[in-house]
């Protein structure tokens, strides 16, 4: 089972961009927690959307991957996740938005990705060709 974490993150406009940046840095360093499935974490930013209006002011996407619910509560409970959303995201934010969900059974094939560089001796398309 897979379980699917996105949130989106919209701050103040009084925010520095200096600061963003440093809350995006630590919110990756949580892909290295065990509770995160493989270490599947990203995070995105600033929205390329056009129109830009249609990402409603937020600028940066958090998408992460989970063996559980109990592995996505753990995540939410760890002192890293809590100093980092403490520290930089809750007292400077102007909207949050989070949605979880579990992946269907059919479709557990897509999470399945190739490791970084691939595989030894396998192209990209899986074929014998580098």
């Amino acid at each position: 089972m897979t379980l699917i974490h996105m949130v989106l993150f919209k701050f103040r406009s009084d925010v520095s961009q200096e600061h963003k940046d440093t809350f995006v840095r630590e919110l990756k360093k949580l892909k290295d927690l065990d509770c995160v499935k493989d270490h599947r974490l990203v995070v995105g930013g600033p929205s390329v959307t056009d129109p830009i209006e249609k990402s409603k002011g937020f600028e940066f996407a958090l998408l992460s991957f989970h063996e559980n619910l109990q592995e996505l509560e753990r995540y939410q409970a760890s002192k890293e996740h809590h100093w980092v959303t403490s520290t930089y995201m809750f007292p400077y934010k102007e909207d949050l938005v989070r949605f979880d969900f579990e992946v269907a059974p059919e479709d557990e094939y897509m999470w399945h990705f190739l490791p970084v560089g691939g595989i030894k001796g396998v192209g990209a398309d899986g074929s014998g060709a580098l």
